[in-house]
C-alpha cells in the first residue's frame, strides 16, 4: 500500500484486523508504555490511543510489533526493495536479467524526493512541545521522550536533501532543566551521521539546523533506522519502500517533511549541552544522565488530526526486535557483501543487539596447510569491527565452515559450533581501551571499554559437557553450578565489590581447579554470576546477563591463564565475570501500581479485553 499518511496505514491495519482502538482515557505517565508492553508481549495488534490525558492528539504504538504485520504494511513494495538492494551490490545482475528486474527499475523511479508538493499537510498548524502526548516510559526516566523520531540534518558543506542524514536518535522533550517549550535534548552516538554534521558546523562556528519528523508514512520511520549501503540516502529509500516519493519543503531554512504528522525544528549551537536522561533503554538497563547537545526549539508543526507514534524499549525482545527482523528481511546479504569474505552476520537481540555479534566468514588464506586455524577470519573480524553500526559490537564470535552449512541462526547451535572448536590459548583476541556503545555501561566510562573476538575454524577439539563436572560441586566460595547449554556453566559467588577483590577471587578459583583441567575438558565457558538459576533457566537469560554485564578486558579470566608475547590465553575453561558491578546502570523494572491500574483495559468491557 502506498500510504500517504500514518492514519492511512492505521485504517488499513484496522480493516484487516491488525489494530485495536483504546477509547478509555490513558495517562502518558507510565500507563501508555505499560499498556504497550503488555500488548506486545501478548503478540497483540497495533494500538490507537484515542484519549490521551493532557493532550488533544491521538497516539499509536506497536505498529511494527510483529514481523508479519510489518511485512503486511510493506506488502506491495518489499520485493522490489529487496531487488534494488541486491542490484546495488551486483549491478551486472540487472543486465543479465533485464525483464526479471524491471519492477526494481520502476520502483527506483519513486526514489527521487519531491520538493514543494502542492499540499503540505504537516503545516496545518503551529503548536508547542507541551501540546504533544508527553509519554514517560519507565519510572526512573528523566522526562518524556520521543522514541520514534526521524532526525534530519544536512551537511553544511554540501547542503541539500541528497546529502542529508535521517537517523533515529532519542529526543528528550521535558524534565531535567530544559526550558519548557523552548529546549529539548538530543542523544546520539559517536558514529552517527548527525555527529559528522555537527562537527562540521561547530568548526565554522555555526549552529546546526535540525528537523525532527514524527509520524508520516511508515516507510519514513523505518528508513531512519535502516543500515543502508553507502550511497543510498534514507529519503530515497523511504520513497522506494513506501511506493511514494518523499515530499518536503523548506521553511525558515529548515527542511520539513510535509507528510509527517509532526515536525519540530530547531538549532544546536556549538558547545551548548545539558544533562539528558536517564532513559530505560534497549539493553534492558537505564542509560544514565549525561551531557548531550541542547536543541533550541524554533517551531513545532502538526497536521490536522495528527497521530503521535511511539514505542517502548527495554530488555529485549521489544518492538525494536521486530524492526531488526524486518531490516534483515529487506537487506538480506547487503551488509555481508560490503565486507569481503563475510557470509552472514547476526546482532543478537536477546543480548541487547550491540553487545553480541555472531558471524560466518570464509577461510581461504592457507588451503595448502593441513592444520586448520583462524587466519582470514581475523582479517574479516577487523573489518567487521570497523564497519558502521557493526563497530559497536563488544563480543564477536566468528567461525568458518568448509561445508557451507553453518548459520548464525539459531544462536545456540552456532555458539556450540564455536565452543567445540575454539583454542582458548590461541583464538581469543582482545581490543582494549576502545569505543563501545554509548548505552553500554559495562565499560570504563561513556563510550569507553573493550572488545573481544572468539574465532573458530577446523575440527572439534572438545566434546561439550551436558552435565556439571563433579569438581565444580566441591568449590569454596563458588556454588550452585548449573548447565546453561552444552559446554557452558553458570556458577554463583558473592556480590562484586571491586576489581582488586576479583583478582583474589580468580586466584582462589584457579587454585581449586588448577589440577583439574583435564576433568573440565568439556567445559569451554564458566559464567560467574549473582544468580546461577536465573542465568541457566533459558538461553535468553544467559545471553542478556553474560554479554551486557561484561567488559572483556576486565571481566574475562581463565583457568591456568597466561600471557605469551602479549597474547592472552588459558588452558582450562574461559571464565566470564557477569556479576552486576557498582558502575553498571540499574535494570528497567515495571511499576506494580501502574500494572494494577491498567488491568481495567484488559478486564471485561475494556478496550483490550480480548488480549491475553
Amino acid at each position: 500500500m502506498n500510504y500517504a499518511s500514518l492514519e492511512a496505514c492505521l485504517i488499513d491495519l484496522e480493516k484487516n484486523g491488525h489494530l485495536v482502538r483504546v477509547k478509555e482515557e490513558v495517562d502518558p505517565y507510565l500507563e501508555m508504555a505499560a499498556i504497550h508492553l503488555r500488548v506486545y508481549e501478548a503478540k497483540g495488534p497495533a494500538i490507537l490511543f484515542e484519549n490521551v490525558k493532557g493532550s488533544r492528539f491521538r497516539a499509536a504504538s506497536n505498529i511494527f510489533g510483529t514481523l508479519d504485520r510489518s511485512k503486511f504494511i510493506f506488502r506491495d513494495t518489499i520485493e522490489s526493495v529487496q531487488k534494488l538492494i541486491e542490484l546495488k551490490n551486483d549491478p551486472v545482475k540487472a543486465l543479465k536479467s533485464p525483464l526479471q528486474n524491471a519492477s526494481a527499475g520502476l520502483a527506483a523511479l519513486k526514489a527521487l524526493p519531491l520538493k514543494n508538493p502542492w499540499t503540505k499537510p504537516v503545516m496545518y498548524e503551529e503548536i508547542n512541545i507541551s501540546d504533544l502526548p508527553l509519554i514517560h516510559h519507565w519510572p526512573m526516566d528523566g522526562g518524556a521522550f520521543v522514541t520514534l523520531p526521524q532526525v534530519y540534518t544536512e551537511d553544511i558543506d554540501q547542503p541539500g536533501i541528497m546529502k542529508a542524514n535521517l537517523g533515529m536518535y532519542r529526543i528528550q522533550l521535558t524534565g531535567n532543566n530544559y526550558a519548557k517549550d523552548k529546549e529539548i535534548g538530543l542523544h546520539y552516538q559517536l558514529h552517527r551521521g548527525i555527529g559528522v554534521h555537527q562537527t562540521k558546523a561547530n568548526a565554522k562556528g555555526q549552529p546546526l539546523k535540525v528537523s525532527c519528523f514524527v509520524g508520516g508514512p511508515p516507510s519514513h520511520t523505518l528508513s531512519a533506522v535502516m543500515p543502508l549501503p553507502e550511497g543510498i540516502s534514507e529519503m530515497t529509500f523511504a520513497g522506494v519502500l513506501g511506493g511514494r516519493r518523499f515530499r518536503y519543503t523548506y521553511e525558515d531554512g529548515f527542511c520539513i517533511s510535509t507528510d509527517a504528522d509532526f515536525v519540530i525544528t530547531g538549532e544546536v549551537y556549538p558547545g551548548e549541552n545539558k544533562p539528558e536522561g536517564p532513559f530505560g533503554d534497549h539493553l534492558g538497563y537505564y542509560s544514565l544522565q549525561h551531557e548531550f547537545p541542547l536543541m533550541r526549539v524554533h517551531k513545532v508543526y502538526a497536521r490536522k488530526n495528527a497521530i503521535w507514534p511511539f514505542t517502548v524499549v527495554g530488555r529485549p525482545p521489544q518492538e525494536d526486535t521486530s524492526f531488526g527482523e524486518l531490516i534483515h528481511e529487506i537487506t538480506g546479504a547487503a551488509i555481508p557483501q560490503e565486507i569481503p569474505g563475510l557470509k552472514e552476520v547476526h546482532a543478537v537481540d536477546a543480548a541487547g543487539v550491540h553487545p553480541l555479534l555472531l558471524a560466518v566468514g570464509s577461510e581461504r588464506y592457507t588451503p595448502y596447510t593441513p592444520t586448520k586455524q583462524p587466519a582470514e577470519l581475523l582479517t574479516i573480524a577487523n573489518h567487521v569491527l570497523g564497519t558502521g553500526q557493526l563497530s559497536l559490537a563488544k563480543f564477536l564470535f566468528i567461525a568458518a565452515d568448509d561445508k557451507n552449512q553453518l548459520s548464525t541462526h539459531p544462536v545456540q547451535p552456532f555458539l556450540q559450533y564455536v565452543l567445540e572448536r575454539i583454542n582458548l590459548q590461541r583464538d581469543v583476541h582482545f581490543y582494549t581501551n576502545t569505543t563501545i556503545d554509548t548505552l553500554d555501561y559495562s565499560g570504563t566510562g561513556l563510550n569507553s571499554g573493550s572488545k573481544v573476538v572468539f574465532a573458530a575454524y577446523g575440527e572439534p577439539i572438545r566434546n561439550l559437557a551436558t552435565e556439571v563436572p563433579s569438581v565444580l560441586n566441591e568449590l569454596t566460595q563458588f556454588e550452585n553450578p548449573r548447565i546453561v547449554m552444552p559446554g557452558v556453566i553458570a556458577i554463583k559467588t558473592k556480590a562484586f565489590t571491586n576489581y582488586q577483590t576479583v583478582k583474589e577471587e580468580m586466584k582462589m578459583l584457579n587454585y581449586q581447579l588448577h589440577e583439574s583441567v583435564d576433568q573440565l575438558n568439556g567445559i569451554a565457558m564458566i559464567v560467574v554470576c549473582d544468580d546461577a538459576n536465573f542465568v541457566a533457566a533459558n538461553l535468553r537469560n544467559y545471553l542478556w546477563v553474560t554479554y551486557t554485564r561484561c567488559n572483556p578486558s576486565h571481566d574475562i579470566h581463565g583457568i591456568k591463564e597466561s600471557v605469551i608475547n602479549k597474547h592472552w590465553g588459558c588452558e582450562g575453561p574461559l571464565v566470564i565475570d557477569a556479576r552486576i558491578k557498582p558502575h553498571h546502570a540499574p535494570p528497567v523494572e515495571k511499576d506494580p501500581a501502574v500494572e494494577k491500574r491498567i488491568d481495567r483495559l484488559f478486564a471485561k468491557g475494556g478496550s483490550l479485553q480480548n488480549i491475553a
